[in-house]
């Protein structure tokens, strides 16, 4: 991939280069799904997370969690959660905008100090196709789009993930991505365009 073709990965519908890894242990929490499930969505993060070669905890000591996965039937059921709208603020209205749109997920990034993912907070409201998806193909997804801040764009028109022979599978060059911007000499996050042209030179050197 070239730079050209990196940077909308990370560019902004208006315009802003914003890129942004974990640099904290991922955490994982999950609500609303069963045993099973949630051994399914534990094991495509644990797998994405050993791809970008980052780490895992049992704890975060400031957040407890760090990766907090709701899944449910309707927006509304969100409004009743404790303590969630100081997480997510302006938690109302982005519930009310969620519900007019007739959106079925959602991602909140907290971002630290540096500019690094501090905590993400997904939401996934369980219907019509997204409910009629196999949950292991649920899981990847989510796994893909908590890794890194991705720009609100890069997956509006294509999903991260490809089908073969009926099996969902990380796109190659998503999987590239990932893995290059995790390479240890590059920074947590940035704002300017020219880090595309440092993450496109580690795909380039095989990276993919």
């Amino acid at each position: 991939m070239t730079a050209d073709e990196v940077a909308p990965f990370f560019t902004r519908a208006n315009g802003d280069y914003v890129f942004a890894r974990w640099e904290r242990p991922i955490v994982p929490v999950v609500f609303g799904v069963d045993d099973a499930t949630l051994a399914t969505l534990k094991g495509a993060i644990e797998t994405m997370v050993r791809l970008a070669g980052h780490r895992m905890a049992e704890t975060d000591p400031d957040q407890g969690a760090n990766l907090i996965v709701f899944f449910l039937r309707d927006w509304a059921e969100l409004l009743t959660v404790p303590d969630l709208d100081r997480l997510v603020e302006g938690l109302a209205p982005l519930v009310a905008r969620l519900a007019a749109e007739g959106a079925n997920q959602y991602r909140h990034f907290r971002l630290e100090e540096n500019g690094a993912i501090r905590a993400c907070i997904a939401f996934l409201k369980v219907e019509g196709d997204l409910a009629e998806l196999p949950a292991e193909t649920v899981a990847l997804g989510l796994a893909a789009q908590m890794i890194l801040l991705w720009s609100d764009t890069a997956f509006r028109n294509a999903s991260p993930l490809a089908l073969v022979d009926g099996t969902a599978i990380l796109r190659p060059d998503v999987a590239g991505l990932i893995r290059a911007a995790y390479d240890p000499v590059l920074p947590v996050a940035a704002h300017d365009k020219s880090h595309a042209l440092r993450l496109a030179a580690r795909l380039g050197r095989g990276q993919n």
